[in-house]
Order: structure tokens, then sequence, then C-alpha cells
């Protein structure tokens, strides 16, 4: 039975959508994840749920023990990853509430763990492939499902993953538009990094909440503009979930 790894998790614990759901308290060689695991049963798939700044969102960006999370989801069993962010639009084309199904990252970040080898032991070097750090099968069946449920969403992005938990200046925003980048937040590196290098496919679903500050016509991003579009959105996530776990099922 395929089992798969949702990061975020925000709604999906809800008892109407999660079967037969169990806490489970893990310890890894990294250390404590963020949160306990949820784990139950969406539709006949099994399902475990993490919450990445911890089920009260206390922890910081930057504080994100991202080694100890993937550890979990890979001694779980977890063969894929689905991960959910809010991010910030690079673009005016990417409007508030929008989708974007990322197929690229930067990672800009400073201070993480972003690797779980300290030493390569006896000479074995190990340097992970991430050309294509998102899974293309996944990827390919998010679009698919949120092609079928009408979403406004986007097929591919650059997300820029920076250190927080300040935002961005607006030197920053216009440099990282620059680049190429097209969204932008404070989660997906490491997170995808780790899950390539210890072998679980992953992909992301990006929820544009605000224009970061490139916008000169509108005020720069607040983490209370961030809350409120998130909350009125959130449930296109949730259907996207649902319905691409019905694809992984099926396949």
């Amino acid at each position: 039975m395929t089992k798969v790894a949702i990061i975020g998790g925000s709604g999906l614990e809800n008892p109407d959508i999660l079967k037969l759901p169990q806490i489970i308290k893990v310890k890894t060689p990294f250390g404590e994840p963020s949160s306990e695991l949820t784990t139950g049963k969406i539709g006949n798939m099994d399902v475990v749920i993490l919450s990445r700044h911890g089920k009260k969102h206390t922890i910081p960006p930057t504080q994100v023990n991202n080694r100890a999370n993937i550890w979990a989801l890979k001694e779980q069993g977890c063969e894929y990853i689905l991960a959910t962010t809010a991010c910030g639009s690079l673009r005016q084309e990417i409007n508030r509430g929008d989708l974007v199904i990322p197929d690229q990252f930067i990672d800009f970040t400073r201070h993480r763990k972003v690797s779980f080898f300290e030493e390569f032991e006896n000479g074995d070097m190990k340097h992970t492939v991430v050309a294509d750090p998102f899974n293309k099968q996944l990827r390919n069946f998010l679009i698919l499902s949120a092609t079928e449920l009408n979403l406004k969403f986007h097929k591919q992005g650059t997300v820029v993953t920076i250190e927080g938990p300040r935002f961005s200046t607006r030197a920053e925003s216009n440099m990282f538009r620059s680049w190429g980048a097209d969204v932008i937040n404070m989660s997906t590196a490491p997170e995808a990094i780790l899950a390539n290098e210890i072998g679980i496919p992953y992909a992301a679903i990006a929820m544009s909440t605000d224009y970061d500050c490139w916008k000169t016509d509108e005020e720069p991003v607040t983490w209370e503009e961030i809350i409120e579009i998130f909350e009125q959105n959130v449930h296109h996530v949730i259907e996207l979930i649902l319905r691409t776990l019905q694809k992984l099922e099926a396949k």
C-alpha cells in the first residue's frame, strides 16, 4: 500500500477528511521533528501529516529541523511527499490566491543544515543530483488534478527560498525577479534538497498570498495579509491534494 507524506497539513487533520487518525511521537538521529506525526487514511491511501512549523506555528523558518522532518517521514515508510507552502508572488500574472506547481528552486538560505551527511565515510562521497528537484510524476498529477478542478494555477515556476523570518527589501525582491524567480517563500529549501538526498519523490503546492514588496503601487506584505489570503483559499489546496491522492492510488 502506497504511503504519502503531507507537509503543511492545514485543514487535513480534520477527522472528516482523515480516517482512523493516530498521533505518533518520533525521534530521529537528527533530533525531534517539528511536530508529532498524524497518521491515518484519506480514501484508501495511507497518509502521514507533519506540521512544518509545529501544530501551533511556533517554529521560525530557520529553526525548522528539516533533517529530522524528512528522516521521520522516511522511517514511516513514506514513498512520496506533497508539501504545501504560502508564497509571495514576484510576477504580475501570479495573483493572490493562485496556486503554483514549482519546477525549480533557488536556495537563498544561509544558516540551515542542507545535507544528512556531516562527513563522507571512507571517502564515499555523496553528491545528490537536483537538476530537476520536483518529481515529474507528482507534478503531472497535480497539474492534471488542478485542471480537472478548474483551479487558477500555474503549471511551473521557480521558487526562491529566503532565510526569514524577515521579509525582503525592495532591492532583494527586484534582484530575485531579475534572477528569474516567480515566487518567494521561507520553506522549500532545504526541505526539497533533503527529500531528494534521501530518495523520496517530492512536489510542492505553493499558494500566492501577496506581492512581496517589489510592487511600489502596493503596501509591502504583512503576516496578517498572508494569513487572511491563505485562509480564504486553503480549501483549494485541500481539494487539490485529495484529487492528487486519488491519482496516486489508481496509478
